[in-house]
């Protein structure tokens, strides 16, 4: 069957929209789907390790969040906002600016007396190169003006909490525009529980980019294209991924991206660096994971046609308008979806 970008579409009460996380990360719902029947059970995100049988494998994204988004002034002394997203071998950055038309080559942002950027090239899909110019570079300038970049559907600014909470807790390697949300219940007493039961743990590496907001724009959803994201998988992690084939859990669906971006076709998963645009929608055969924990995702998003694929678009799309009529939360700060 061929799928549309309507076919995506579900209705969501503006309420549901999370705008603030839980105090406790772990009291998160929980709705799991069986993908083999169709079967939901209602149950919380402290439940977790009771549902993974001893032996099997979670593979965690250790990917941090850096505080990516930039208010400064423009030369004629009006506002401008940039999204940096990643920096580049000759010490350039690829950002996102708002206003677009207005951040042309050779014009500055200021952000303050001792950090500037100047556009140095305007790139397709919203994208430019920026230098920074200045007394700080780019990773000071970050830490002293930058701010957690909270995704556009959160309708507030971000507050002291964010720091610690736009977070997974395990989260170690700085990169991402974006957190890798499954992460967000975990806690620390919980994943001790995960080791006490003997479930193994293994950790890899993809910095989320601002492609995970880009709207899909087109009904032919082959021609849209991802925006490219880097990703690591350490040589350990991969042998301890190809010896636990069919006890695969990921968790989020940066884990599945980088997991099937990076197997070959006899689905052995290699080590080391890479970059993915792999756009994952049904139909798609997966070549590694097994189990995926995932959060509630946007209508028309690439993410939830990731986790259709994963868990069949019929029983994921009725799970989903179930979760909506039961109250759950969606979207970054919401609850979580187990498919098994």
């Amino acid at each position: 069957m061929t799928y549309h970008l309507s076919d995506f579409d579900y209705d969501l009460p503006s309420t549901q929209i999370a705008q603030h996380p839980l105090p406790d990360r772990s009291a998160s719902r929980l709705l799991v789907l069986d993908r083999a029947t169709g079967a939901t059970q209602h149950r919380h995100f402290r439940d977790l390790p009771q549902l993974i049988p001893p032996g099997d494998l979670v593979v965690i994204n250790t990917s941090r969040v850096i505080p990516a988004r930039l208010h400064g002034k423009r030369e004629t002394g009006n506002a401008a906002e940039l999204l940096m997203v990643r920096a580049m071998p000759d010490g350039t950055w690829l950002a996102m600016g708002h206003p677009g038309g207005k951040l042309k080559p050779r014009r500055r942002v200021t952000f303050g007396d001792d950090s500037a950027v100047e556009i140095v090239q305007v790139l397709g899909g919203g994208l430019r190169r920026v230098r920074f110019i200045g007394a700080l570079d780019a990773r000071a300038t970050l830490a002293k003006y930058g701010e957690v970049p909270l995704p556009p559907y959160i309708r507030r600014a971000p507050e002291a909490a964010d720091t610690d909470r736009y977070q997974t807790v395990y989260a170690a390697h700085d990169g991402s525009v974006a957190a890798p949300t499954a992460g967000l219940h975990f806690t620390t007493e919980l994943l001790a529980q995960i080791h006490e039961r003997r479930i193994l743990v293994t950790a890899i590496d993809l910095h989320v980019g601002p492609g995970t907001f880009k709207p899909v724009e087109t009904d032919d959803l082959g021609a849209h294209t991802m925006h490219p994201e880097a990703y690591e998988i350490a040589p350990g992690a991969a042998t301890g991924i190809n010896h636990n084939r069919g006890k695969v859990w990921a968790v989020g669906t940066t884990v599945v991206r980088a997991l099937e971006s990076a197997a070959d076709t006899s689905g052995q998963v290699r080590g080391g660096p890479g970059e993915t645009s792999l756009f994952i929608r049904p139909p798609y055969d997966f070549k590694v994971v097994n189990h995926l924990i995932t959060n509630f995702h946007l209508p028309r998003s690439t993410l939830l046609m990731l986790v259709s694929a994963f868990g069949g678009y019929e029983p994921v799309m009725t799970a989903y308008r179930e979760a909506v009529k039961e109250g759950y939360r969606f979207y970054s700060y919401g609850d979580a979806m187990l498919i098994i």
